[in-house]
């Protein structure tokens, strides 16, 4: 849609014109959908005059503009998970939009854009810092509920093979707020939140907040629900063109934090000798 503002603003128009453009700007996710005669009947203009408009805009005909406009509408509005978060209404959306082949292509060009977006977000002393408290808090507890239990889980596994006490909080027959009853000012809480956002995860964040423990969290924007109890903020975009958000670039980012506190702690090796003795009697791995 930029570069749409940026061709308009461009080009040489006409008063009709003028007011086709401030529709089309002003009513995208509308006028994509729209005929020629549609946008015509709305603005009680011409249908030439639409056609008129497209092509001074370097366009071959309504059709081309139209597409143009499907393309912009998909980039901008599917991929934004914070715009559209029930799945249901993803897909509705969806279903919507001239769909090719492409999907697997489309899909990697999205989660590359999440990933550069971290780069530019994030600094790398936010990881360092978030590893600094997880190093010396005395408890570490993990939050992540439904679509990001993932995230927690591998987060978990592999920061217990580093650090003592390390907490899960995830159970089917105990809640995290049971989990982190005795939680204290000495202890820190890492919390994976993405749209649609948890309750639980807001009470687990303000029981946290309220015993003064540091608070490391993992969310999508600096507006996100959660943002103002972080102690360290970590925003990675989980943007996709599916019913369900993309987490390959919180993965990533949770692997760079681990990556992080390896370099700070000791004793790793000594600890994964220990766990690879046991689990070669089983030979599960």
């Amino acid at each position: 849609m930029k570069e749409l503002r940026e061709t308009i603003h461009n080009a040489t128009l006409t008063k009709t014109q003028k007011l086709i453009a401030k529709y089309v700007l002003d009513n995208s996710a509308d006028a994509c959908f729209m005929t020629s005669t549609d946008i015509a009947d709305t603005l009680g203009v011409s249908e030439s005059s639409v056609v008129r408009f497209s092509r001074s805009l370097g366009y071959s005909g309504f059709m081309e503009f139209q597409k143009s406009l499907r393309k912009d509408y998909q980039d901008k509005v599917l991929s934004i998970s914070s715009s559209i978060t029930v799945p249901s209404q993803r897909v509705a959306k969806q279903a919507k939009l001239e769909t090719n082949s492409d999907y697997i292509k489309r899909h990697y060009k999205n989660t590359t854009k999440n990933l550069d977006t971290i780069f530019s977000q994030n600094a790398t002393s936010a990881f360092d810092e978030a590893a600094n408290i997880i190093i010396n808090s005395r408890h570490k507890y993990i939050v992540a509920s439904r679509g990001n239990a993932c995230l927690g889980d591998y987060f978990l596994l592999y920061l217990k093979h580093m650090v003592r006490g390390v907490e899960s909080t995830s159970s089917a027959s105990i809640s995290p707020i049971d989990h982190m009853c005795n939680i204290s000012k000495e202890d820190c809480l890492i919390v994976f939140s993405f749209p649609r956002y948890s309750s639980m995860d807001k009470l687990a964040v303000q029981m946290a907040c309220d015993a003064g423990a540091q608070i490391i969290l993992f969310t999508d924007k600096p507006s996100a629900l959660l943002a103002p109890y972080a102690t360290v903020l970590i925003t990675v975009p989980v943007d996709s063109n599916a019913f369900f958000n993309s987490l390959v670039a919180p993965q990533f980012a949770c692997e760079a934090l681990l990556d992080t506190i390896s370099h700070h702690v000791k004793g790793i090796e000594k600890r994964l000798k220990k766990i690879d003795q046991y689990l070669s009697e089983l030979g599960t791995y």
